[in-house]
């Protein structure tokens, strides 16, 4: 009876659901995680499923790298605050690894110095100078080192202990490098693969009945306090301190019953093993 009031009713329904559409994608665009695709690829072709890293080849084809650093300072506060926790979590660890290869192949082959290589490998991480604590990365715009989004940013704004087995300083001493990113809804169990591979090496654990001796890296002793948060207890195992039964707590929880069972009577001393600093290469 009246078409023009039926079109114009039409056209009104549909411009307000194409808005609609438009304005759903983009919030579901603002709360979407990081795309790890470029580092992703680094990974797969550079990275073996020991964690070693075939540096000459990655320094010869880079340009994944280079993208995915690339990436990281455009990502936008608002849109990183309304992340979980365990999708903030992977992103600085993915942020950690990756800035650490770039680290590494931005001064490869490394240079040693005479004085460094009287303490350290000549091959390590530990001869480029200021690696840590001076070089500036951006990251969400700001100027960050590796240091501060160890120490600052996953130490102290998340109660994740499991960081420790996933960030990995370039060298045989640190947990093997995982040959995937890191994703929030996977989290739990990455750290859980990364602590049983970790524990399988006995240079970095085993456990000694006869001498009543369990040997852990050293990471153990250096970040103990970080495990009590979450797998402390008010009393301690018997041969003890407060950081190692929460260390202890926490590795317990990875090996089978009879190891457990052990470690969590707490009837030994705790040896660190000598820490490994040469270069996680192929």
């Amino acid at each position: 009876m009246f078409p023009g009031i039926k079109i114009g009713l039409v056209i009104s329904i549909l411009m307000a659901s194409t808005i609609f559409c438009f304005k759903a994608s983009e919030a579901e665009q603002e709360n979407k995680t990081f795309n790890y695709d470029n580092y992703a690829e680094v990974l797969k072709s550079y990275v073996d499923n020991q964690g070693m890293v075939n540096y000459k080849q990655l320094k010869a084809n880079r340009e994944k790298l280079d993208l995915f650093a690339r990436q990281l300072p455009r990502l936008e506060e608002q849109t990183y605050k309304k992340w979980s926790d365990n999708d903030k979590i992977a992103f600085w660890i993915n942020a950690y690894n990756g800035l650490t290869l770039k680290s590494i192949i931005d001064n490869y082959q490394i240079k040693s110095s005479f004085f460094k290589s009287r303490i350290y490998p000549k091959n390590s991480i530990r001869q480029i100078t200021g690696v840590w604590d001076k070089n500036k990365h951006k990251v969400m715009s700001k100027d960050r080192t590796l240091e501060h989004i160890e120490h600052e940013i996953l130490r102290k704004q998340f109660n994740e202990p499991g960081i420790h087995v996933a960030l990995v300083c370039a060298a045989m001493g640190c947990p093997p490098l995982l040959n995937e990113p890191y994703f929030g809804d996977k989290l739990d169990e990455q750290f859980d693969d990364r602590t049983r591979r970790f524990l399988s090496d006995p240079k970095k654990f085993n456990i000694d009945r006869k001498k009543e001796r369990v040997s852990l890296s050293p990471i153990f002793k250096w970040f103990g306090s970080d495990f009590v948060g979450k797998y402390g207890k008010e009393k301690t195992l018997l041969r003890l301190n407060k950081n190692e039964t929460a260390v202890i707590n926490y590795i317990s929880r990875i090996l089978e019953k009879d190891d457990r069972d052990y470690l969590l009577q707490g009837n030994f001393k705790i040896k660190y093993l000598d820490y490994d600093w040469s270069l996680n290469e192929q």
